[in-house]
């Protein structure tokens, strides 16, 4: 393969929040600070930029503001997922109009659909818009798994380049690399295993932990992609206990209470979800020592 363009620590950034909007001057500065601590690309509106709880108008201002800021110094992939296929196209339009270099388009969620529907899905955005489209596999929030075997079908796609992985299934992503072939792209979504992901042949993550320890992760990545396995050791295990702390409580909010303890943002998350819970602080305070944040 050649290099990819999408490749090494992508972080899915948390969309900050002050007095219920968001808080567009803490964004710019996060976006800015990922850059300065030398990540691979940026991911906004993710499942960790609380995707689910943005208006629409939100979810374009918020992407637009991430390709501005960013001004082609890396590359930035989209969220663009919905469960409706309309929708999801609508999403990954617009993200080619403001610029984005790709979208992250999840498994429709709740109507759960069929291994066939899952392929329909993305063929229609395929066909609709020409911009490359990364499936995002998390059966643990979406109740649906799509298969490796439809994987392959869509890999033949012009448009669909590859995935996050967020099963944590380390063997699943050898097959999937041998069914896909060289040219497909293979993001983990799981902090903890993604040591064990790059050995299997992935290219990078897009990282929850990379919001709070960005030079950290960096140069985990950086230490994996080119061979260096004793350093991305280290790295790892400075990282995983950070890794595991930010999801002691419902995520994002031990990040944003991470961010926030750093003086980078306001805590502030939506409802459903709340802020972190006390027994959560303190494991990330410790984590957060341990990684050299703090």
């Amino acid at each position: 393969m050649s290099d990819p363009l999408f490749k090494g620590v992508l972080p899915a950034l948390v969309t900050p929040f002050r007095d219920g909007a968001v808080d567009e001057t803490a964004f710019v500065a996060l976006v800015e600070r990922q850059i300065a601590g030398g990540v691979h690309g940026l991911v906004p509106v993710g499942t960790t930029g609380e995707t689910a709880t943005l208006s629409h108008d939100e979810h374009r201002r918020v992407v637009e503001l991430c390709v501005k800021t960013a001004k082609g110094r890396v590359p930035v992939i989209a969220g663009a997922g919905s469960n409706a296929t309309d929708e999801a196209i609508e999403l990954v339009r617009h993200a080619k109009t403001i610029g984005a270099d790709a979208a992250l388009v999840v498994t429709p969620y709740y109507n759960r659909p069929s291994q066939e529907g899952l392929y329909a899905h993305y063929a229609a955005i395929n066909e609709a818009v020409q911009l490359p489209v990364l499936v995002y596999n998390v059966p643990s929030r979406t109740s649906v798994d799509i298969s490796n075997e439809v994987l392959a079908r869509l890999s033949k796609l012009p448009n669909i380049v590859g995935i996050k992985d967020a099963t944590g299934d380390l063997p699943r992503a050898s097959f999937q690399r041998l069914m896909c072939g060289p040219d497909w792209v293979m993001l983990s979504g799981d902090d903890p295993s993604a040591l064990g992901y790059m050995a299997h042949g992935g290219h990078g993550c897009i990282s929850v932990t990379a919001n709070v320890a960005p030079e950290q992760c960096a140069i985990f990545y950086n230490d994996a992609l080119s061979g260096q396995w004793q350093g991305a050791l280290e790295g790892q295990d400075r990282l995983i206990r950070l890794h595991r702390a930010l999801f002691t409580d419902a995520s994002p909010s031990p990040t944003k209470f991470a961010l926030a303890h750093l003086g980078l943002c306001a805590e502030d998350v939506r409802l459903p979800i709340v802020p972190a819970s006390e027994a959560s602080r303190a494991e990330v305070v410790a984590a957060m020592r341990d990684a050299g944040v703090v």
